[in-house]
Parts: structure tokens; sequence; C-alpha cells
């Protein structure tokens, strides 16, 4: 099962700023909790967030036209995860050549969490598993 499957919104986004806590006071990280910071770090517009105490409760909904940060940072982490593992195979590659390209593998991931977001939202639209290589396509034409 998933890490994150039995947690719910608060609790995920008390990882989030718990895991900038601790980084910022220099304190020990468990793997997940750097990979956390490591994403936190490269958003530091998502800082005061984080560190506000109402921060944890804020809505985030297409009608209020803002971003999620919460989902953003969470679908460059899914990226990284699909990137080191290479499922689907060739996303690897399609990264490396993509950050190439672009000298910069966080302007690359962000092109990719658009490819991932399209490919989450057709699949929950349609109730089905998300379409791998479907996905893979998507992220071949950037």
């Amino acid at each position: 099962m998933p890490f994150f499957a039995d947690q719910n919104r608060e609790q995920l986004r008390r990882l989030y700023r718990e895991a900038w806590r601790k980084y910022r006071a220099g304190v020990a990280l468990e793997p997940l909790e750097g990979q956390i910071a490591a994403v936190i770090a490269e958003h530091a517009e998502y800082v005061p967030l984080l560190e506000s105490p109402q921060g944890l409760a804020q809505e985030f909904t297409p009608e209020g036209g803002r971003e999620n940060p919460f989902l953003h940072m969470g679908l460059h982490l899914a990226v990284r995860e699909q990137v080191c593992t290479d499922r689907p195979a060739g996303i690897t590659a399609v990264h490396e050549s993509l950050s190439r390209r672009l000298g910069d593998a966080h302007a690359a991931e962000h092109m990719m969490i658009e490819r991932l977001a399209e490919t989450l939202w057709e699949a929950q639209r349609s109730g089905r598993m998300p379409d791998e290589q479907g996905y893979l396509e998507r992220l071949r034409t950037l």
C-alpha cells in the first residue's frame, strides 16, 4: 500500500510542515522528509504558507484561482519517484533529455507535472487507472 494512502489531507500537510521545520532547524531528516524539504527549498514562494498557523487549513479550489501548493509539491515528488524507478519505462530518459534541453531539471519537472496532472485528472474522471503509456507519450511530445 502506498505510504500516503492512509493519511488525510491535514496529516499530509503536517508532514510537509514538519519536514520543513526540521530542515530549517538542522535536525536529521527521514529520507521522505529530505525529499519533501528539497522540493520546498525549490519553492520559496510556499514557505510563508508552511510557516503560517493558518496555512494548513487553506482551501485551494479551481474557482479560487490559486494553485494548490501541496498538490504541486506532491506532483514533484511523484515525478521524482517515477524518474528514480523509471516507471513508466522510459520516463528517466525523457527527464534527462528535457533537463538537458532546458538546462534545468526543476524546469523539466514543471513541464512533466503538467502532463502528470492531466493524466491523473483523466483517470479520475473516467474511473480508471492512469494510462501510463498515454502519459509517457504526452511527455515525449515536450
